[in-house]
C-alpha cells in the first residue's frame, strides 16, 4: 500500500507541474480502459447504498490499477450526480427518466417570482445526499482519499434550470437584475456547499468532468453560454466566474456549447486552470492553438489515427485520453506516447 500512495504522490505532483505556467510544457496521459464494472445505478435517491458499493468498486479497481499502469489517472471516490441537484435543492421538481440522469423542471417562469424564493440550506435533501454518500466512501477510504467533485454548473446556468428558458432568456434583457439576484441566490448556496465539501474533503480533488485532477480551486460546466452574446457573456456570466476563480483560488472549465464567439473572453478568467470543449474536431483543433499559450486542454477530440501520432502546437500542454482493452496494450500505449510526446 506504501507503494500505491507514493505513486498517486507522484501523480500529483506531475499534475501540479502541468497546471503550472511556470514550468516547462508537457503533456498528460490518462488511459481509458475496462474496469469490469457492473452497471452504475443511476442516481436516485432511493439507490443510495447501490450508489456508494459502485464507487467503491470502481475506487478499488483504479488503486489496483496503480500497481501496474504508470498512466496519469488519480483513484478517487466518485459520488456522481445529475445535473439536478443545485435546482433541486431550490425546490424544482425533478424528472428522473430510466436510463439516464436525473434533471430539473423549471420552478419559476418570471421576474416578480425571484424574490420571493428562499435560498436553499446546505442540508436540503439533494445535497445532504451527496454529503451522506461522500461521508461513507471516505469513512473506507481514509482521510487521504481524493473525492470526484459532483455535477455542477456556473450559478447562471442553474438559475437558467430554476427559471423556464422560454423567459429566462428574454428576461436577461427585460429585467437583468431578477436574472442577476437569481443567480446572486444560486452562487450563496453553491458557495456554502463548496466551503464544506472542501472543509471535509479537502481541497484537492478530480473534476466532475472530464475526469482531470484539481491540486485546488473548483471545476465546473458552463453551457448555457452558447446561447447569449458576447456583451451578454461579460455581463452575467464572466463576473461570477472571476468571482469564484479568484474565492477558491483556480478554475477548470467545461463547456459543451456552441461558445466559439466567447473564447477572447475566456482569456479574461482569472486562474483559469483547465478548459475543456466538447465540438467536432474543426473547432477543437482551432482551440488547442487558440489556446495554447493560455491553459491547459483537455478536449473531446486529441486528434486522427494512433495516440502517437497526435501531434499540438508549440507551447501547448494537453491531457491526452486513449483507450487500451488490454493491460498489456494499456502499458504500451503508455510507453508509446511517453516516446513521443514532451
Amino acid at each position: 500500500m506504501a507503494d500505491t500512495e507514493a505513486k498517486i504522490a507522484q501523480r500529483k505532483a506531475r499534475w501540479r507541474d502541468f497546471l503550472d505556467p511556470q514550468a516547462p510544457p508537457r503533456h498528460m496521459l490518462m488511459v481509458r480502459r475496462d474496469l469490469e464494472l457492473p452497471q452504475r445505478p443511476l442516481p436516485h435517491p432511493d439507490k443510495v447504498a447501490e450508489r456508494i458499493e459502485w464507487a467503491w468498486l470502481q475506487y478499488e479497481r483504479q488503486l489496483e490499477a496503480v500497481v501496474w499502469l504508470d498512466d496519469d489517472v488519480v483513484p478517487h471516490l466518485d459520488p456522481y450526480t445529475g445535473t439536478e441537484i443545485f435546482a433541486a435543492a431550490f425546490g424544482c421538481d425533478v424528472h428522473r427518466p430510466d436510463d439516464t440522469n436525473p434533471f430539473a423542471r423549471p420552478l419559476i417562469s418570471s421576474a416578480s417570482e425571484v424574490s420571493d424564493l428562499p435560498v436553499p440550506k446546505i442540508t436540503a435533501e439533494p445535497l445532504a445526499v451527496l454529503f451522506e454518500i461522500a461521508d461513507e466512501l471516505r469513512r473506507r477510504a481514509g482521510p487521504d482519499a481524493v473525492m470526484r467533485l459532483p455535477d455542477i454548473q456556473s450559478p447562471m446556468d442553474i438559475a437558467a434550470l430554476i427559471w423556464d428558458k422560454v423567459s429566462f432568456y428574454m428576461a436577461a434583457i427585460e429585467s437583468p437584475e431578477a436574472v442577476k439576484e437569481l443567480a446572486a441566490k444560486v452562487r450563496q448556496v453553491l458557495t456554502a456547499f463548496l466551503d464544506e465539501w472542501f472543509a471535509r474533503y479537502g481541497t484537492d480533488f478530480v473534476a466532475h468532468y472530464p475526469d482531470y485532477y484539481m491540486p485546488g480551486g473548483i471545476t465546473l460546466s458552463e453551457d448555457e453560454i452558447g446561447a447569449v452574446s458576447t456583451d451578454m457573456f461579460r455581463e452575467f456570466f464572466l463576473p461570477e466566474l472571476a468571482e469564484l476563480s479568484n474565492r477558491y483560488g483556480g478554475l477548470g472549465m467545461h463547456c459543451c456549447a456552441d461558445a466559439r464567439h466567447h473564447w477572447e473572453a475566456w482569456r479574461e478568467i482569472p486562474g483559469l486552470q483547465l478548459l475543456n470543449i466538447v465540438h467536432q474536431p474543426p473547432v477543437v483543433e482551432e482551440a488547442y492553438s487558440f489556446f495554447a499559450e493560455d491553459v491547459p486542454q483537455m478536449h473531446s477530440w486529441g486528434g486522427d489515427g494512433a495516440p502517437t501520432e497526435w501531434r499540438y502546437p508549440a507551447g501547448a500542454r494537453v491531457v491526452i485520453g486513449a483507450g487500451a482493452d488490454s493491460p498489456d496494450a494499456a502499458r504500451r500505449l503508455v510507453d508509446e506516447v511517453a516516446r513521443s510526446t514532451p
